[in-house]
């Protein structure tokens, strides 16, 4: 059982769904991104999505890729993330951390220590988009061995041939992304994303998580009413851009987090 494993079971006996927030490392820099994440369970955010930054995120839009830059030019690395997130489990060793990111940084950085490191700072789960499952022994399986999630994401162009390939190696939950583009490019519409989250739960135990196009409190209690929990990362992140305070921060990210919570829909 992992922290994500722990925090589903624990929504699930309290009949609550998911909110998940995705933040960049290092945007606008270090030290503003850490104190952001370490406040971040307290504006009820169940579980944090680490962004690692890097120079070609093919499955971001310009929100999220223009923060990866700011990082990037502000010295962040794969090692700095890791370091964070050490930081962060000296004061809360329960909120599940996800690092989302590419391929290339861990390849980089070697993938056996890699998944030392991650486990040892307290990675619980891994989101690589540009890892198909074909490629599962690369990263996917020794993750796995090493007690760390393999999170899939599976679209709206995942058929039924593909979904069983998609779900195989998956774990921790199934992350459905709602439409057919980029980060932060449209808007969930819960019509169409009911059945397409029906059909994966009924080919998978996992709880099954929508992301990419929730920017509002209303869009996040609307697609947690049908699913087990949503992501918001694009509406969030630009806020750091508009150079709000962590504290307005916040309080929008409460106001997001109360939504999904929200079981009245």
């Amino acid at each position: 059982m992992t922290r994500i494993d722990n925090k589903f079971a624990q929504l699930k006996a309290d009949s609550k769904k998911a909110f998940v927030s995705y933040i960049m490392a290092g945007d606008p820099n270090l030290g503003l991104s850490y104190e952001l994440m370490e406040r971040l369970p307290a504006s009820g955010v169940d579980i944090i999505e680490l962004g690692l930054p890097f120079t070609d995120p093919m499955a971001d839009g310009s929100t999220i890729q223009l923060a990866g830059q700011r990082a990037l030019k502000n010295g962040m690395t794969l090692q700095k993330t890791l370091d964070m997130v050490k930081k962060f489990r000296k004061k809360d060793d329960v909120t599940p951390i996800v690092l989302m990111g590419y391929y290339n940084p861990i390849f980089s950085y070697g993938v056996e220590k890699f998944l030392i490191n991650a486990k040892s700072s307290g990675i619980d789960g891994l989101i690589v988009v540009d890892l198909p499952p074909e490629e599962d022994d690369e990263l996917c399986i020794p993750a796995q061995a090493a007690g760390i999630n393999f999170i899939r994401l599976a679209t709206p162009t995942t058929d039924n041939k593909r979904l069983p390939t998609v779900l195989q190696n998956t774990s921790g939950f199934v992350y459905y992304v709602s439409i057919t583009g980029i980060t932060g490019a449209a808007s969930a519409k819960a019509n169409n994303v009911g059945p397409e989250v029906a059909r994966i739960k009924s080919k998978t135990d996992l709880p099954v998580v929508v992301g990419f196009g929730i920017k509002t409190p209303e869009n996040a209690r609307e697609i947690a009413s049908i699913a087990d929990g949503a992501v918001v990362g694009s509406a969030i992140v630009e806020k750091f851009a508009d150079g709000t305070s962590i504290g307005e921060i916040c309080s929008f990210v409460k106001s997001l987090a109360d939504g999904a919570h929200d079981n009245s829909v």
